[in-house]
């Protein structure tokens, strides 16, 4: 058995080249060995980061992992990456082969003015394959610690890092940690530098971190994202205490953070910079009687003007007047742009710095600035409502705070007043959908009916959305849920324009439920209500679930029973709810005068879930789907 540890750089046991599993988590595709980090400062106090990785290979869809990326703050060479070297391993007859990797598959891309990435690839990686590389990268900065992850999309056997900090350097650490250590050493190693008869003497603490056998991050259902779960240790400065001299802190406040925001060359100070010809909108918006008209025609003005690049920071690239010049930016530049002409418009609006919900819910209790990934625009309207804007998505409205921003905290600048607070960004009341369904069927089995749709908040813009970026063939083939027996034969979509008003949908259709017996019809009731699959099966759950926000959803139909035809199974009235009232769900059902009444309520009062929960929810949910399978079961009389 192979020991879990590490091994010196071109030093590998034949028992990792003959591995064909891993052994703590069946069928992965591959497996980090291996990943070490040292990270200590240099005589001039720079960061240095000595990473040593291995990964295994198991089958063709491991090859994947010998693709590498290294990314890292390249602009005006506040990090570089040097002493990069790489190999890959293979048994070739009992014997080891090893293969240099070629300095001619390595290239650098530059991702914008600040991020820069190293790509490269192993040639005649295969199944039984062993690569590694290690590199050697340079911070200019003695407070950016890089977040160091335990855990990836594959799992990783052992992880170690090894931290060498000066003790006048105070950091946070915030240790998302939910395996247990296998090493957690500390020391102390006294250290001086400079030479002569006076060198600086100071005290290093070392710390040495490690876990075993961490199973991958998987994707799961309404799950927040990967950054909110991978197991990983964050460092912030918060103090230096140099010996004899005054402490001084860094961003361990908000009004810090916000502070070296307003006064930032690529965010607060672009607030400056005026737009070319940005007179004949502000002059437009100026003549309008109401702060909330401005707000509307000068976001719809940005939103449809100046497209997002698709690239997401907090800081802008080219500058909001470049940006506005092209009509292209990334989304600070985008929103920035929308920030500066709502204030030259009159409106009171403050920028804001956010997180998006792939890159991971801000945590108000670390003041970490690599927490928010964009910009958006932060519009207080009273004590309790205030709009969030965001011009990146051309059908986000400034009525809703956009739902990739929820259950997230964003941090808004207000430099004239120095005040710089976080809010937390949430929507308490539910999204609703209502659905009204009138048919009827008749005695070959064809039920043909109209049915009207009526969805409010982000159910209205999901929609929306959808409709327009996929097409109407793809929409209603999503409405019918892609069942070859349903037919609509007719779709009207009304109020897509008027974001006021909930988004209503007409719809003409029919739907074969004849069947194989020739002497019963059978058919499920819940028509258009799109809670047909049920995502919550998997046993166990590793993620906290979050919806983003409450949905509410109704739903009511008619159906006329066909002549010569009786009810001969009707699912009964029944409510279920959860424990803690946090989902409750409802089911009516009659019959009178050949005419069968449904009414089905589904109402979310919470829109997050912890893990340890998830055994009463995955068995309201399956309780919940299966009366909503619960067929009617009509006979021939």
């Amino acid at each position: 058995m192979v020991a879990l540890t590490t091994q010196p750089y071109g030093k590998i046991d034949k028992a990792d080249l003959a591995l064909t599993e891993c052994s703590f988590e069946k069928g992965a595709n591959a497996m980090v060995l291996f990943d070490k980090g040292d990270i200590y400062y240099d005589n001039d106090f720079n960061i240095i980061v000595e990473h040593h990785k291995r990964i295994k290979i198991f089958n063709e869809a491991g090859k994947k992992q010998a693709d590498i990326r290294l990314e890292y703050y390249g602009g005006n060479r506040f990090e570089y990456i040097t002493d990069l070297q790489g190999e890959i391993f293979n048994l070739n007859n009992g014997n080891i082969e090893n293969t240099k990797l070629d300095k001619k598959q390595l290239y650098t891309q530059v991702v914008d003015k600040n991020k820069m990435a190293i790509v490269f690839s192993f040639a005649n990686v295969k199944p039984g394959s062993v690569i590694e590389y290690k590199y050697r990268q340079t911070i200019n900065s003695f407070y950016a610690i890089p977040i160091w992850y335990f855990q990836e999309e594959i799992p990783v056997r052992y992880s170690e890092l090894k931290t060498s900090i000066p003790e006048m350097l105070v950091f946070t650490k915030q240790q998302r940690v939910y395996s247990p250590l296998t090493k957690y050493i500390t020391s102390t190693e006294s250290r001086s530098i400079g030479g002569g008869s006076n060198p600086y003497q100071f005290i290093e603490n070392v710390e040495i971190r490690a876990t075993a056998n961490v199973h991958s991050l998987t994707e799961e259902p309404y799950m927040r994202s990967a950054a909110d779960n991978r197991q990983s240790l964050h460092f912030q400065l918060t103090h230096v205490m140099p010996q004899g001299g005054f402490t001084q802190s860094y961003s361990d406040s908000w009004d810090k953070v916000g502070g070296i925001l307003a006064d930032d060359e690529d965010f607060g100070l672009q607030l400056r910079h005026k737009l070319q010809n940005e007179e004949a909108i502000v002059s437009k918006a100026k003549a309008l009687k109401t702060n909330e008209e401005k707000i509307a025609y000068v976001f719809n003005e940005v939103k449809n003007d100046v497209k997002w690049n698709g690239s997401d920071d907090w800081y802008t690239n080219e500058g909001t007047a470049k940006a506005w010049e092209k009509k292209t930016g990334n989304s600070a530049e985008v929103n920035l742009i929308l920030y500066h002409l709502l204030k030259q418009s009159g409106v009171k609006a403050y920028p804001m710095v956010v997180s998006t919900r792939s890159h991971g819910a801000v945590n108000p209790a670390f003041t970490f600035l690599y927490q928010f990934n964009r910009a958006v625009v932060y519009i207080p309207v009273d004590s309790i409502k205030h709009y969030v804007l965001d011009a990146t998505n051309k059908y986000n409205s400034y009525r809703e705070v956009p739902d990739n921003l929820l259950n997230s905290a964003g941090l808004y600048i207000d430099k004239e007043n120095k005040k710089y607070n976080m809010v937390f960004l949430q929507r308490s009341e539910p999204a609703k959908q209502a659905i009204y369904v009138n048919a009827e069927i008749s005695p070959e089995g064809k039920m043909t009916g109209i049915a009207q749709i009526s969805n409010s908040s982000y159910n209205r813009y999901h929609n929306i959305e959808r409709y327009k970026t996929d097409g109407e063939k793809k929409y209603i083939d999503n409405l019918r849920n892609n069942d070859n027996n349903f037919s609509i034969t007719s779709l009207k979509m009304l109020n897509m324009e008027v974001d006021s008003l909930p988004l209503n949908q007409d719809v003409n259709f029919s739907l074969d439920i004849s069947g194989s017996d020739k002497d019963y019809m059978y058919f499920k009731p819940d028509l258009f209500s799109g809670l047909r699959t049920n995502p919550f099966i998997s046993e166990t759950r590793a993620c906290d679930i979050d919806f983003g926000y409450c949905n509410d959803y109704a739903i009511a139909a008619t159906y006329k029973v066909p002549a010569g035809y009786k009810v001969d199974a009707l699912p009964k009235s029944i409510s279920i709810v959860m424990p803690n009232q946090s989902i409750v769900f409802r089911r009516v059902m009659a019959e009178e005068d050949g005419v069968i009444s449904v009414r089905y309520i589904v109402n979310y009062k919470k829109s997050q879930f912890f893990k340890e929960d998830y055994p009463d929810f995955r068995a309201f949910n399956k309780k919940m789907h299966e009366l909503l399978d619960e067929q009617i079961v009509l006979k021939k009389s």
